[in-house]
């Protein structure tokens, strides 16, 4: 009975880490545009820096 429910434990732990890293994907390409748009903001701004909001 503890083989049985240390295998059914193994598959839930890799089946939510399965999920969890392909919703941090989605997380990452979000972020990505986001900084993507404010780079092009900053770029069309004209303010010498100061439209950033960001420090990069």
């Amino acid at each position: 009975m503890v083989p049985l429910l240390l295998v059914l434990l193994l598959i839930l732990i890799l089946f939510g880490a399965g999920f969890a890293l392909k919703i941090l994907w989605w997380v990452a390409l979000a972020v990505l545009v986001i900084w993507l748009i404010g780079f092009v903001a900053r770029g069309t701004s004209g303010s010498g820096g100061r439209g950033r909001w960001y420090r990069w």
